[in-house]
């Protein structure tokens, strides 16, 4: 069942009804303001931080879901109250539809023969939501028509405000200056910022009291304010602070009139914060809302907005004769791929900003889908993360975006976290070229004096793998691997304690072969970048570990059909078939066979041969099989789950791809594209229903065969899904690869793919590459008319350059 459809012109998902499965959501901005909006108008905005800069409150776990976002409630005298988005009134609608697009969201509703537009998008450059609100009298008679909008503040850091009532139903404070309302709480001590809601039309009052507008006993969905036909003009102080503007419209028939609403952030310097006792120097709110006060600038800035992803999205741009890969490719995953860079797992309707912030490993691997977009970004964040890296070369397993500081509650001891930042940074040179990020001077810890050069950081990270072995030779798992939930060393038998900061000691026995195939294929990324760019006495010496490395992998990491998981704290298998649950876990078949792990000596055919028969289902691969029916303390959080959700044998979509590339690497082109297009949203669609979650994006997991819910899905948006589907298709599939000296031609094609073009910008040209899948059993390549020898391409210095490649 579908609940709308996809408009790859206009690179829209347009929804048809407010009643999805859940909230399908959209994101805005993508420099520093940033807002989630869902189809129904909900969600929150903030600036940076989810956590600690958060301008609008939203409600988790709230019954209706999906309460708090940005209404606008429409009143007729003697006609049902409503929305355009439908919540929170709930009021049924003549007309609906959502269009999310690339950065903007437009809901159309209709009702009583009233239309409204409202778009709501981040401009460019700026620190503000627009609201863009046109309403049409689509009747013969005359209208009048009563307009309240409405926001709730977040008193600023999300975790305080949802639970510190004793102070925080003390300090709101407001002021409203020319019908713009302005959010100032703690803004006389240490803040030197403040929000700001404003309007480019008369108003004929205010409220930003939520008790005065809600009454007494009442819900968002029917104000007392409103039904009474009210303004109190309230002012708050303390208690629950909002923004709510009453103005009043008169439209003839056929008549539209078109309202702006600014919804931003402003900063002041610390010796410039007031024009005056208490008043709060409004300069920057003052331009912003006189920027953007005229219809014919908004539509400028939109359309600057369409033109800037334009020009994003069209450094990779596919054409084949797949609508849904071409939609995947050339708008979604791109666009997700924005989305998790710039906001790691800190901020979606999964996860509530109040937490953990950006992940060190998650960062690292959504670098691997989003290097082509914007370089610089990623040079950028590649220093940010190294400067959570410790001097021993662990590092945090987390750090708070706006402080750049690691996250003391969690800590470190995720042992395979420091080889990512291997992986990113040679992804980034790769792309770019740019070997000169090597020699930039990097602290440890963020601490000033312990700066060492980014190639240091790189030695740090492979050499804790190397001083970090257990007795079979494999590194030790610490905490987690990748899998958070896999924790060999905790024996959590206390309710509430957290799996992943309780370890009640470190055995020195507890082995992961997952981050041993990471060793091994990141590992040889290191010795390269010594190679070119270091010495070769550093490339011997870790090549040499890297043997070791196999050898181990191949004598204690094997285990007959597919390659084993870990060992546990005891030295017992996991992973294994002779244990009577969690037999096979995919993670170690796709990293080790994507090492080359196994591609000589057959292991790598059964293993993947093994995904096939055990793992796989309709809605993708499994993360283990069988499923753990009982919570086994020395196995950890991945035992405590129900079957077939989350870590114990759901669809982990994550490590999805990583089965796909593996199967490029044996160049079983027809199993590499099957396992891609069982979690490709776009072929989830017609499954809506069953998947739940928006069929325009990746989700983390999907249930699994065990499960009660087969198919359904959790955790939209925020996953390494997004990088690595990207990195799969893109390189793996239709085998486009950045290399240190060009773009390297490698497809490995299924049987249905016959022939495609991509047009790949690259070190400043613009590669435009035709494949023709002939099956002549070997590569030919052309560049500009010329034979090539070889399937790397050397960097171009010109613009444009035409390949065509025969395969």
């Amino acid at each position: 069942m579908k609940y709308g459809y996809f408009d790859d012109i206009n690179r829209e998902y347009i929804i048809t009804t407010p009643v999805t499965p859940l909230p399908w959501i959209n994101y805005l901005g993508n420099e520093k303001f940033f807002g989630l909006i869902s189809n129904t108008l909900g969600g929150y905005c903030f600036y940076r931080d989810a956590r600690l800069q958060r301008l609008t409150r939203f409600r988790y776990n709230n019954v209706p879901a999906d309460m708090g976002g940005r209404y606008y409630y429409i009143k007729e005298e003697g006609k049902a109250l409503w929305n355009p988005g439908y919540l929170p009134c709930k009021t049924p609608l003549d007309k609906y539809t959502c269009r999310h697009g690339l950065g903007y969201t437009i809901v159309e509703s209709e009702k009583d023969n009233l239309s409204s537009k409202l778009t709501c998008f981040v401009p460019l450059g700026e620190n503000c939501e627009i609201h863009n609100l046109t309403l049409t009298n689509d009747s013969s008679t005359n209208k009048n028509v009563n307009l309240h909008s409405f926001v709730e503040w977040c008193l600023w850091d999300a975790m305080d405000d949802s639970h510190n009532y004793q102070r925080n139903l003390n300090i709101a404070e407001v002021e409203v200056e020319d019908g713009t309302i302005y959010h100032k709480s703690e803004y006389r001590e240490r803040r030197d910022h403040y929000a700001y809601f404003g309007v480019n039309h008369e108003i004929l009052g205010f409220e930003t009291d939520r008790d005065q507008f809600l009454g007494q006993m009442r819900g968002f969905d029917n104000p007392k304010a409103i039904e009474d036909g009210i303004s109190h003009n309230s002012i708050a102080h303390g208690w629950y602070p909002i923004g709510s503007h009453a103005i009043e419209l008169s439209l003839l028939p056929g008549e539209s009139k078109n309202l702006i609403f600014i919804l931003g952030y402003g900063q002041n310097s610390r010796d410039d914060k007031w024009e005056g006792k208490n008043i709060i120097n409004k300069t920057e709110a003052r331009r912003v809302l006189d920027k953007f006060k005229s219809f014919e600038a908004i539509t400028l800035e939109l359309k600057s907005l369409n033109d800037y992803w334009m020009n994003l999205l069209g450094r990779y741009q596919l054409e084949s004769q797949n609508e849904k890969i071409d939609r995947m490719v050339n708008i979604w995953n791109q666009y997700q791929c924005m989305t998790t860079f710039n906001l790691s797992r800190s901020a979606s309707y999964f996860e509530s900003g109040t937490g953990r912030g950006m992940g060190f490993r998650d960062s690292c691997q959504d670098i691997l889908g989003f290097v082509h977009l914007i370089p610089e970004r990623a040079r950028e964040r590649i220093l940010d993360i190294a400067a959570v890296q410790f001097e021993d070369g662990s590092t945090y397993h987390q750090y708070q975006p706006l402080t750049k500081l690691g996250n003391n509650n969690i800590g470190s001891g995720f042992n395979d976290d420091p080889l990512w930042l291997i992986a990113c940074t040679a992804a980034y040179i790769k792309e770019t070229g740019d070997k000169g990020i090597l020699e930039e001077l990097v602290p440890f810890d963020n601490k000033l004096g312990s700066e060492k050069t980014l190639f240091e950081h790189l030695r740090r990270s492979i050499n804790y793998i190397i001083n970090n072995r257990g007795p079979h030779g494999l590194p030790l798992i610490g905490r987690a691997d990748w899998n958070d939930c896999l924790n060999l060393n905790c024996f959590s038998t206390e309710p509430g304690e957290s799996f992943q900061t309780t370890s009640n000691y470190e055995s020195g026995i507890a082995e992961s072969i997952f981050i041993a195939g990471m060793f091994v294929k990141y590992g040889k990324e290191y010795a390269e970048l010594c190679y070119r760019f270091g010495d070769m006495n550093e490339n011997d010496k870790i090549m040499t570990h890297i043997k070791e490395m196999e050898e181990a992998v191949y004598k204690y990491g094997w285990d007959g059909d597919w390659f084993l998981r870990a060992y546990d704290a005891f030295g017992n298998k996991v992973g294994s078939n002779d244990c009577n649950e969690g037999k096979i876990f995919v993670e170690p078949q796709g990293m080790c066979v994507m090492a080359g792990l196994g591609l000589e000596n057959g292991f790598a055919e059964k293993a993947l041969d093994s995904v096939h028969e055990r793992l796989v289902n309709d809605f993708g691969v499994e993360l283990l099989s069988p499923c753990y029916t009982e919570y086994r303390k020395e196995l950890g959080e991945i035992t405590s789950y129900p079957p077939g959700y989350k870590e114990n044998g759901s669809v982990f979509c994550h490590n999805n791809p990583w089965i796909s590339i593996a199967e490029t690497k044996l160049g079983r082109g027809d199993k590499a594209f099957d396992i891609y297009r069982r979690i490709c949203p776009a072929y989830i669609e017609d499954y809506s229903e069953i998947h739940k979650t928006e069929p325009y994006v990746y989700s983390q997991t999907i249930a699994g065969r065990e499960s009660s819910s087969l198919g359904e899905a959790k955790n939209s948006w925020l996953t390494g899904t997004a990088a690595w589907s990207f990195v799969n298709i893109s390189q793996g599939i239709l085998g486009i690869c950045p290399d240190y000296d060009g773009l390297r031609i490698e497809p490995c094609l299924p049987d249905e793919i016959k022939e495609y073009k991509v047009e790949r910008l690259f070190r400043g040209c613009m590669y435009v590459i035709d494949v023709k899948n002939t099956g002549l059993g070997k590569m030919e390549i052309t560049l500009d008319g010329k034979m090539l020898q070889d399937n790397l391409i050397p960097v171009q210095d010109k613009e444009i350059c035409h390949l065509i490649v025969r395969v």
